[in-house]
């Protein structure tokens, strides 16, 4: 006889909190908590592998946690033969074989499982329960009221200040510590080659994650990126390890170096746990608590303690509230008309320009690439070759190991490619090979160089700069950031203009497209 069920809680596969709101008045008699690996969420874009393998390693080891601390668990992997393709599979015959009184549910990070939370609304028969999702400092209700009621544009520094006041994080007698509302500019420097990062902690894989790898390399052997090795914290324990490793040896001089980039050393001193937040595994509101108390304690400068706190309390809970504010129709945004398919290096790290192949290869390895490898050099080719948006989502989508809708989507559509028009980026992050020569070391082990605009050997950014500048110079016209840069086109004479576009125009007619996504 199947025993009673009062509520069923499903958990998402990035909502792996003990904290979680659908689990805190959880009836650990009555009530059956579900996780289901499904078909349709593995692959409604195609994954990186090491993707696939941490989340439904970190959504086992979650279920196996919980089950010891009691709790009645219900989990389906995706090779069971009673599994179901969708969530919406899982929780109809859940509730027909159990008839709970309540689907119990905490508000998904995209959009489109909200609308199939809503559909559940109609078409089971049980109360459905959506609850807020807490563990964002800001509420949904909380970004729309300081937004206001009809946002013509939003700056991420001014709700930054808001969410300091609101936490106080860095604050004293209402005023930012150190005199600063942002250390950014104390965060730029290149990193010399005598400066080496800590050696990292690893996690090798238990039998969980070798199950899984083996899972994943066969269900998913065409996806993108490399399966092994695989050594990234999936267990609570585990992300809590590497916090305290990045607070303790990294985070004093990760503010320093934060832009910087090195061939072979994709990671220097970044944290690598935003994908350890955004699963669940870690809450932003310990993480910063624990960056403030090492600056509190005298073991981290100011400017890497703010640089981070701004990373997570700033960028990470505006760029959702940008998300949620602006769906569903952000990402067919295309302000800029670009309309070009995406080179078939973005496939294979195979180009001859090396900050592409550093910047590719390293995701293709690792699922990850930190920020500025992510919007200089990736984002910004992506702009300047005029690349259309909605391939450039789907890219970023699929190869990151931290990437969910909510946040990619307002990171390409307005941060990297300006399609917004500038909803939220007050111009377009678009730079030369001056820019990446000057913060890393990828430009001396390329065959192009960086100080040429034209003609043999010189960097294609160069010549696609210079010619985006052009093709849109009446639309940023207007624009009082872009002013001195425009004044500095108005310098070319009309022979280097026209041999900067001839030159962009060939290189943009010399890539190829042929290579379909996995």
């Amino acid at each position: 006889m199947t025993q009673p069920v009062s509520a069923l809680r499903l958990i998402l596969g990035d909502q792996l909190s003990r904290s979680l709101a659908s689990l805190r008045d959880c009836d650990k008699t009555n009530d059956l908590v579900v996780l289901a690996e499904v078909m349709e969420e593995a692959s409604y874009v195609p994954h990186h592998k090491k993707k696939l393998v941490f989340v439904f390693s970190a959504m086992r080891h979650f279920a196996s946690e919980l089950e010891k601390s009691g709790y009645r668990v219900r989990y389906y992997k995706l090779t069971d033969p009673d599994g179901a393709d969708s969530l919406t599979d899982i929780v109809e015959t859940l509730v027909k074989t159990h008839a709970p009184d309540r689907l119990v549910l905490t508000a998904p990070g995209e959009y489109r499982v909200r609308n199939m939370m809503e559909d559940w609304r109609e078409t089971l028969d049980c109360s459905v329960v959506i609850l807020e999702d807490d563990r964002f400092i800001a509420s949904h209700a909380d970004f729309e009221a300081w937004a206001g009621p009809d946002p013509k544009s939003l700056r991420m520094e001014y709700f930054y200040r808001e969410m300091r006041k609101r936490t106080g994080y860095l604050m004293e007698d209402g005023k930012p510590i150190g005199g600063k509302w942002n250390f950014d500019a104390e965060n730029r420097k290149a990193i010399p080659a005598a400066i080496q990062p800590p050696p990292r902690p690893h996690t090798p894989p238990d039998a969980i994650t070798s199950d899984i790898i083996a899972m994943v390399g066969e269900k998913f052997p065409d996806n993108f990126g490399d399966l092994e090795p695989f050594d990234y914290p999936v267990t609570r324990r585990a992300a809590l390890h590497a916090l305290d490793w990045f607070i303790d040896a990294a985070l004093p001089d990760f503010g320093t170096y934060q832009d910087a980039m090195r061939t072979g050393d994709p990671l220097l001193f970044h944290s690598h746990i935003s994908a350890l937040i955004n699963i669940g595994l870690l809450d932003p509101r310990e993480v910063c608590e624990k960056a403030i108390a090492a600056y509190e304690n005298g073991k981290a400068p100011i400017n890497a303690v703010e640089g981070f706190v701004r990373q997570v309390i700033g960028w990470r809970e505006f760029i959702r509230g940008v998300y949620w504010l602006k769906m569903p129709g952000y990402g067919e945004e295309n302000a800029l008309n670009a309309k070009a398919p995406l080179p078939d290096f973005f496939w294979t790290a195979e180009t001859d320009m090396n900050c592409l192949a550093q910047s590719i290869g390293d995701t293709k390895r690792l699922a990850f690439a930190h920020h500025i490898q992510r919007l200089m050099v990736i984002g910004n080719f992506s702009l300047l070759a005029g690349l259309d948006p909605k391939q450039v989502q789907h890219w970023f989508l699929l190869v990151y190991f931290d990437a969910y809708e909510w946040v990619e989507m307002p990171n390409v559509v307005g941060m990297a490619l300006f399609a917004d028009g500038g909803f939220f980026a007050s111009k377009p992050y678009a730079a030369a090979g001056a820019y990446i020569n000057r913060m890393s070391d990828y430009c001396s082990g390329c065959v192009y160089d960086p100080k040429k605009r034209t003609g043999t050997g010189a960097c294609p950014f160069n010549a696609l700069y210079w010619e985006f500048l052009d093709r849109h110079r009446q639309r940023f016209a207007s624009n009082r950031r872009m002013s001195v840069i425009l004044a500095n086109l108005d310098r070319f004479e009309p022979e280097d203009l026209k041999a900067i576009r001839t030159e962009a125009k060939r290189f943009r007619e010399s890539l190829t497209s042929a290579y379909a996504a996995p």
